[in-house]
C-alpha cells in the first residue's frame, strides 16, 4: 500500500496536549500500577520501580486514555487496561535490556546492570503476569484476545530482530515488519481497546488500530534515527547502541544500499562485529550523514505519522483528536 509523503509542519509539536488530556486518567492508572507492582518479595517492587519510575513518556497507556476520550467513553475500565499495557511494555523493556546487554535506560543505569540478568528477566515475567491478571479482571474476551495477541506478536518481532542481527543483507521490508511487530503492535492494541470498552463499531475500532499502528512505526523509525544523530544525554541511552549490537535499522540499510563498494565492505565488517570501537562508530555516523540516511528515515517516519493522523478523520474534531494528532507530530519532531 502506498501513500503520498506529506511533511508535518510542526517542529514545535509536543506531548503537552496529550498530557493535559490524560492527566486525570493517568493518576488513576498510576495508582493501579503502584498497587499491582507490589509483592511480598522486596526485590520485585524495587526492580520494577527502578524502571517504572524512571521518567518514561507513558505514551502507550496514554493512547488508551486518549482513545477513550475520543470516543466519549464514560466508564473506568480503561484505567486497569492502560496499566496492563504499561506492564507489558515495561516487561519487554526489562527483557530487551538483558538481551541487548544495555548499560543505560532512560538516562540511568539499566535494571540488569544494578540487579543482574536473572532478577531482571524474572521481574519482567512477573509484570507480564500482572498484565494478564488485569486483563482477566476486566472480563472481556475481546480485550484479552487483542492484548494477548499483541504480546505474542511483540515476542515474535523481538526474535525476528535477533535473527536479523548482524545480517547486512536485511531488507527494508523485513525491517519494517520487525518494527511493526516489536513496537507498533502494542501501540495499535493500546489504542484499539479504547474502542472495545466503549462498544464502538468496527470502523472506529479499526481507525484507532490504524492510528496506533502507524504512530508506533513512526515512533520506532525516529528512535532508530536518534541512535545516530543524538548524544547519550539527550537520548537517555548510549549513542550507537544499535550499531554496537549489529542491529540492522533503516539508517544502516539505506547507507549500505547507497554506498560504494569500499563503504559496503566497511558495513559488512562493522555489522558482523569485525570493526568495533569509537572510530568505527564515527565512520558509520559519517557515512549515514553522507547519504542522508537519518534524514530519509525521519521522512519515512513523517509518512507514517501522517497516516496515523489521517486515520483519525472519521472522528469529529475535538480536544482528544487534536491532542492525538499532535502526539503523532511530536513523535517525528522529537530528539529523544
Amino acid at each position: 500500500m502506498s501513500a503520498e509523503i506529506v511533511p508535518l509542519p510542526r517542529p514545535d509539536a509536543s506531548l503537552a496536549p496529550m498530557l493535559a488530556l490524560t492527566t486525570p486518567g493517568m493518576n488513576a492508572v498510576n495508582s493501579v500500577i503502584l498497587e499491582r507492582m507490589q509483592s511480598k518479595i522486596p526485590l520485585i517492587p524495587a526492580l520494577a520501580g527502578h524502571l517504572i519510575s524512571g521518567g518514561g513518556k507513558r505514551l502507550r497507556p496514554m493512547l488508551t486514555l486518549a482513545g477513550a476520550e475520543l470516543v466519549g467513553y464514560q466508564g473506568t475500565r480503561h484505567h486497569k487496561l492502560a496499566a496492563s499495557v504499561e506492564f507489558i511494555h515495561t516487561a519487554t523493556l526489562l527483557h530487551d535490556d538483558v538481551v541487548d546487554g544495555s548499560d543505560l535506560r532512560r538516562g540511568k543505569a539499566a535494571a540488569n546492570i544494578i540487579f543482574g540478568n536473572p532478577a531482571t528477566v524474572l521481574v519482567g515475567d512477573f509484570l507480564f503476569s500482572r498484565a494478564f491478571e488485569l486483563m482477566v479482571e476486566d472480563g472481556s474476551l475481546k480485550v484479552l484476545k487483542i492484548l494477548s495477541g499483541a504480546s505474542a506478536i511483540i515476542a515474535e518481532g523481538e526474535v525476528d530482530q535477533l535473527t536479523a542481527q548482524r545480517q547486512i543483507e536485511t531488507s527494508e521490508e523485513r525491517y519494517l515488519a520487525i518494527i511493526g511487530a516489536k513496537t507498533a503492535a502494542l501501540f495499535a492494541a493500546a489504542s484499539r481497546i479504547a474502542a472495545v470498552v466503549a462498544e464502538c463499531d468496527d470502523a472506529k475500532e479499526q481507525a484507532l488500530d490504524d492510528y496506533g499502528r502507524n504512530l508506533g512505526i513512526a515512533f520506532q523509525l525516529v528512535d532508530d534515527a536518534i541512535d545516530y544523530d543524538s548524544d547519550a544525554a539527550t537520548m537517555g541511552k548510549d549513542r550507537g547502541d544499535d550499531f554496537r549490537e549489529g542491529k540492522m535499522t533503516l539508517p544502516v540499510i539505506l547507507a549500505y544500499a547507497r554506498g560504494t563498494d569500499a563503504e559496503r565492505r566497511f558495513w559488512k565488517a562493522a555489522i558482523s562485529g569485525q570493526r568495533e570501537g569509537d572510530d568505527a562508530l564515527e565512520e558509520a555516523v559519517a557515512l549515514i550523514a553522507r547519504y542522508d540516511a537519518v534524514a530519509d528515515t525521519r521522512e519515512r517516519a513523517r509518512h507514517f505519522a501522517q497516516r496515523a493522523i489521517d486515520a483519525l478523520s472519521i472522528f469529529p474534531e475535538n480536544r482528544a483528536r487534536a491532542a492525538m494528532a499532535e502526539a503523532a507530530q511530536f513523535a517525528v519532531a522529537r530528539g529523544y
